[in-house]
């Protein structure tokens, strides 16, 4: 903004329009930022005990990041895809759907690498107000239901409008 004075509205719009668009960059390059971080976390996590054993390396690899704006929302995603992620975070008890029987423990990885990356994006984005981490887990409810997961968080982070 340019700090002077203002007579015409349309200029003083205009100004914090800019100011907005200077806001929303600043935000989503430490959204990706954040997400990288938090990802390299996950990896770090998924490589060994306490999270699990590396065989292949191809679900550690699976895990990607992925960050886009809607309207003045900043929104970062870190996930997977790979069909063990919910097994290896939460474990498994049962019989799944072959007939067989697994009384498999639990290896979190994404749980506690993204309860220690809240307070920091928070920190970086310098205001609980303008950020909100997890707005959404994609299936994984904070309180509603720890099981019903897809292999996705994301975090939100944007200019509160008023």
């Amino acid at each position: 903004m340019s700090g002077g004075s203002f007579t015409d509205a349309g200029a003083l719009a205009a100004a914090l329009d800019r100011g907005v668009q200077r806001s929303l960059v600043a935000v989503e390059a430490a959204m990706r930022h954040s997400a990288q971080a938090l990802l390299q976390d996950v990896r770090q996590r998924a490589s060994g005990r306490p999270g699990p054993r590396v065989i292949t390396g191809r679900y550690r690899a699976s895990w990607s990041s992925e960050t886009h704006r809607v309207g003045r929302v900043v929104v970062s995603e870190v996930g997977t895809s790979a069909p063990q992620g919910r097994r290896l975070e939460f474990g498994f008890v049962g019989a799944d759907s072959l007939g067989r029987h697994y009384s498999q423990r639990p290896y979190p990885h994404l749980g506690p690498a993204v309860e220690q990356a809240g307070p920091l994006i928070v920190q970086v984005l310098g205001s609980p107000r303008s950020v909100a981490v997890p707005i959404k887990q994609s299936g994984w409810q904070t309180v509603a239901s720890e099981r019903s997961w897809s292999g996705r968080r994301q975090m939100c982070g944007g200019i509160p409008s008023t």
